[in-house]
Formats: structure tokens, sequence, C-alpha cells
């Protein structure tokens, strides 16, 4: 094989080109259900409550320019929504877990092994409730 088609082969191989690739397409498909879930439950809420389902059509002309600011407004809507369900859907769970996770981790431990005859004791134990045997920390 030549050196060149070598190279790319390792290049492709190698772990993080393809973790960025899984990445890539687990975002994108994360980023439709983000937009479904924001096009069709959030925004109608929020039509409903401001009783305009689209701000697209607010315009206004001056000199003979039309300004289309209820895109602006549609575009700003979308974005808070979307970055509301990502940081509510998403992180905020994954930020409880992770802690929960972590302080599993640093719990301190409840036993431990007496160095003498290897039986479980006590964390704060003194003397091996086995045999006698003085534990020093």
């Amino acid at each position: 094989m030549p050196k060149i088609l070598e190279g790319f082969k390792n290049f492709i191989l190698r772990g993080n080109a393809v973790d960025l690739a899984v990445g890539v397409v687990i975002g994108a498909s994360f980023g439709t259900v983000v937009n479904a879930l924001v096009k069709g439950l959030l925004t109608p809420f929020i039509g409903a409550i401001a009783k305009v389902p689209d701000f697209s059509g607010l315009t206004f002309t001056l000199n003979g320019s039309k300004f289309m600011y209820g895109e602006l407004i549609n575009a700003l809507i979308s974005f808070l929504l979307v970055a509301a369900s990502i940081y509510f859907f998403v992180v905020l769970p994954m930020n409880t877990f992770m802690e929960k996770v972590s302080r599993k981790k640093d719990q301190k431990p409840t036993h431990k092994k007496c160095p003498e005859c290897l039986s479980e004791i006590p964390a704060d134990a003194k003397r091996c409730a086995h045999c006698a045997q003085i534990i020093v920390d």
C-alpha cells in the first residue's frame, strides 16, 4: 500500500477521529430531537400564551426599506428555548447524576482489612477483633 494511503488509514483508525465522528453524528441527531421539542411543544406553548404563534410577519418600513424584526424575534425565542431545553433536560440532570456519582466516590470507607490476618474490621477500629493485632493508621 502506498505510504500516503497508509498514513490516511492510520489517521482514520485512530481513536480520536472515530470518537469525533460518532460525536458529530450523535450531536446532529440530538439537535434534531431538541429542535423538534422546541418547534413542536415549546414554541406553540409560547404562542398560546402570547396569542401570536409566529412573529415573522412583524415588519416596519423606513425610507422604502422593509425591516423584518419579527424574524429576529423568532430566532431569539428559538435560541432561548433551545438553550433552556438543553440546560433543563440534559445539563441539569447530568450534573445531578455526576454529583451523586462523585459523592459516592468521596464517601469514607466503613471497613478496612487487618494488616495481620487480612480479616475485615470497622474503619475506626484500633485493634482487630479476630487476631487482637493493634491497628496503626
